[in-house]
């Protein structure tokens, strides 16, 4: 199950200001996706009440949530909002311990024994709390607040790898242990400094995960997060007990959105958002697509709105050539075929990129 937030990290992301308008826009294609919850935005931040005010009518079954610091105060302002769940932040490692609050172990455990239940006196029926930088903390420690979160009344504990850190094989073992000792949910913030956030996440929700937190595109702080559209495709799709909640024909037309909103281009090879992802010149993987398309296609591109592209160029051979002849209804001799195959070749890496159909019903007729 995936927690969107694309705008609270995914806001945090250098030079990225989110207006009302394509807030609005962004939580309504994460609506038509099926998106568990969304995270709307911190404690404080400006205009957030109303966002709140104007997305709870329309929400559905998707749960609203908002992130808070430990401290009583803004945990006040955050139940004031209307949410359904409260996410708090607060650090276990001792290294944002001691720098970042000036404190130590004891002295956190009560920090965050007074702030759940603060939460809880204040009516927040759903209070999520997130361990930060539990990938650098002591593994015993952050068990620890996360079994004091629990006892305080907490229904869910958040591990973050702040800075990305870990590896699949490392979250696999973090989050099985946490699975193992704790009664209420459990969810993973992966960020994606070495870029393994997405196969962190996914390997979190397999090792027993209730919850990964993500964005779309995987914007947020310094590298992003695990990608809302990669993650979402993947358990539809892929997953052996596939979650069908998540409609992701129209996916590819939220990514655009937010990459121009983000200023964050789309690479034309990046996963389930880029342009090219289906697109084919190479001749053995032509030819083998005309036979059955699945032979080299992960997926569908139907199911996520993106559109097959198969063309020829310098890397085509001659039975690629011949389909794409006989594909576009292009008269052509059989015996002058190698000819044009050569003429193909040429001309592409003249141009340096595949040819359209017009040059090749051009360079057809030349020949």
């Amino acid at each position: 199950m995936l927690i969107d937030t694309t705008l609270r990290e995914g806001a945090q992301l250098f030079g990225t200001y989110f207006n009302r308008e394509t807030k609005e826009r962004i939580i309504s294609g994460l609506l038509a996706l099926g998106t568990n919850e969304m995270e709307l935005g911190w404690v404080g931040q400006e205009g957030l009440k109303e966002l709140v005010e104007w997305a709870r009518p329309i929400k559905g079954e998707t749960a609203l949530s908002v992130w808070s610091p430990c401290r009583g105060a803004d945990i006040r302002k955050a139940a004031a909002l209307g949410v359904d769940r409260v996410n708090i932040g607060v650090p276990v490692s001792d290294l944002h311990i001691e720098n970042r609050l000036g404190t130590d172990r004891e002295g956190l455990l009560e920090r965050l024994a007074r702030s759940v239940l603060t939460a809880g006196i204040l009516g927040i029926r759903y209070i999520s709390v997130g361990l930060e930088d539990a990938s650098r903390a002591d593994e015993a420690f952050a068990l620890a607040a996360a079994r004091l979160a629990q006892d305080m009344g907490a229904s869910r504990i958040r591990l973050a790898d702040s800075v990305g850190v870990l590896t699949p094989a490392r979250m696999m073992g973090l989050a099985a242990t946490f699975r193992r000792h704790l009664d209420i949910d459990l969810a993973v913030h992966c960020h994606d400094d070495f870029g393994m956030a997405t196969a962190n996440a996914l390997t979190a929700l397999q090792a027993g995960a209730d919850y990964a937190d993500c964005s779309i595109l995987g914007i947020g702080e310094r590298s992003g997060i695990a990608a809302t559209e990669e993650l979402a495709t993947y358990l539809t799709l892929k997953e052996d007990n596939h979650d069908d909640t998540y409609q992701t024909d129209g996916i590819r037309d939220l990514c655009n959105f937010v990459s121009h909103a983000a200023g964050v281009p789309i690479p034309r090879t990046k996963a389930v958002a880029g342009k090219d992802i289906f697109a084919c010149e190479s001749g053995i993987h032509v030819h083998a697509m005309g036979k059955s398309p699945d032979l080299f296609e992960p997926y569908n591109p139907d199911t996520i709105g993106a559109n097959r592209i198969v063309a020829v160029g310098g890397k085509s051979g001659r039975r690629a050539v011949a389909g794409a002849l006989e594909e576009h209804d292009i008269a052509h001799d059989e015996a002058d075929l190698p000819t044009i195959v050569d003429a193909v070749r040429r001309l592409s890496h003249k141009l340096e990129r595949p040819l359209t159909t017009m040059e090749l019903v051009s360079l057809t007729k030349a020949h």
